[in-house]
């Protein structure tokens, strides 16, 4: 197999947003990484420094764009390309506050919207959504064919591509979702297939250091 048979297309979450007030952001404007999402963006750059990424990708929405900024930097001599394909999932509860005192869930005028969890009823088909990232991945993998290339996209479509790509069912508890915050979902492909999917979590670290702070703040 020569090396040319060989790309990985890396999926890169987008790091923490400033969002206090606990909303389902979705595709809503204006919603920027916090202090430690930055922190988070650095360190997904610094993991990408030594890898032969040939082409960036990008979810058009600002959390995405802000954590491709530093990876960008470190390769001047690429464009991103904003791809509309990668964007967050469209939801019906966008706008909604969901918090440990939300009663969104409780209130009866939504409950039309979880009627079908296999759907789901709420927001974009888990295959539709399935669709448009296979061919974001693949149209990623030939710009970048024989090496490697990097997108940032977004939690539930990374893990429905993941999923598609494993042969996992796409109905799914979104509590288990393997795919924190400044996370890399890799994708192998020999001849256009996925051969494997890995995992890694770059800012592991730094999401721990925040839980052990807000466990000394409770404490």
């Amino acid at each position: 197999m020569s090396d040319g048979d060989r790309t990985v297309v890396h999926l890169v979450r987008h790091g923490e947003v400033h969002n206090p007030g606990g909303v389902l952001y979705g595709r809503l404007p204006d919603f920027h990484l916090s202090d430690l999402g930055i922190q988070m963006a650095e360190v997904a750059a610094e993991w990408s420094r030594d890898r032969d990424i040939t082409h960036l990708r990008c979810s058009p929405l600002e959390r995405a764009q802000e954590t491709m900024a530093p990876i960008a930097e470190l390769r001047p001599e690429l464009s991103v390309v904003t791809d509309g394909r990668v964007i967050e999932a469209s939801n019906q509860f966008e706008g909604k506050v969901f918090n440990a005192s939300s009663k969104t869930l409780l209130d009866p005028r939504n409950w039309w919207l979880l009627r079908n969890p296999l759907r789901p009823s709420w927001g974009e088909r888990y295959t539709d959504i399935v669709a448009r990232m296979r061919l974001a991945i693949a149209d990623a993998a030939e710009a970048a064919k024989g090496h490697e290339a990097l997108i940032v996209s977004h939690q539930l479509p990374i893990w429905m591509a993941r999923c598609d790509a494993v042969g996992k069912s796409l109905v799914h508890d979104p509590r288990k979702r393997e795919c924190r915050l400044a996370s890399v979902t890799s994708f192998t492909l020999i001849d256009g297939r996925v051969t494997s999917v890995a995992y890694t979590e770059p800012a592991k670290d730094l999401l721990l250091e925040q839980k052990t702070k807000k466990f000394v703040a409770g404490a």
